[in-house]
């Protein structure tokens, strides 16, 4: 993190209601007078320290987190048909599996705060936001939704400590583009999506991360239907 930054999310530090919102006013402020600061760079470094993941590539939602994960596996030889599920877990999960090439097969798995989409080293951790959380050798999406820990918005993060998946997760949320590099100096040579988020976004979660307790509990699971009998997935 800049120390220009630090020093905006430190000064006249307070507990009551509108503390995060001043913060917020004034590191947006400051993003619209240094349009040059990399703010996204800045909160995936800051994650990657909270969660000991190595690599960090900051976008738009778990969902499409989810989605990029299983297509670098296909993208790298996975040829099994199906991955595994629990039937009860949000709707757009199985969503994503489908747009991924893959068919989800229903389980009765009971899990808190994160699972693993077998057979692969991904797991869904939407529930799950805690100091060195990350697993080794997985690929770990995660929320920052108003109802989980940071409480943003639409917004979510792939964990990893793959340097080269890294690198494409961060070219595939910016319509196959080089961060950094200007359009028509860029080489663009694979289907990109458009799943990057905002500055204003990234500052938000930066300065609740700032003050996010170190250890944090798994969130209750929602009230999922048994996603077995919805008939999109039969």
């Amino acid at each position: 993190i800049t120390l220009k930054v630090r020093g905006i999310l430190c000064a006249s530090c307070n507990y009551h209601l509108g503390w995060y919102e001043n913060k917020l006013m004034n590191i947006k402020k400051y993003i619209e007078y240094n349009p040059h600061i990399d703010i996204i760079r800045d909160f995936e470094i800051q994650l990657s320290k909270y969660t000991n993941a190595p690599y960090v590539t900051l976008l738009d939602s778990c969902t499409n987190a989810i989605f990029l994960a299983l297509k670098w596996k296909k993208r790298n030889g996975a040829d099994n048909k199906h991955v595994i599920l629990p039937k009860k877990t949000y709707i757009s999960v199985p969503q994503s599996v489908l747009h991924a090439k893959f068919k989800p097969i229903f389980k009765n798995i009971k899990w808190s705060g994160m699972y693993r989409i077998k057979p692969f080293n991904i797991y869904d951790s939407a529930r799950r936001l805690t100091s060195n959380m990350y697993l080794k050798n997985s690929i770990m999406c995660v929320s920052f939704h108003w109802t989980k820990p940071l409480g943003v918005s639409r917004i979510g993060a792939i964990l990893s400590d793959n340097k080269e998946a890294d690198k494409w997760f961060k070219k595939m949320i910016f319509d196959g583009r080089t961060s950094g590099v200007p359009i028509n100096l860029d080489n663009i040579n694979e289907l990109g999506h458009h799943m990057i988020t905002t500055p204003s976004l990234a500052a938000e979660a930066l300065i609740r991360l700032f003050y996010l307790p170190k250890h944090n509990p798994d969130l209750p699971n929602d009230d999922y239907p048994d996603l077995s009998k919805v008939e999109l997935f039969k």
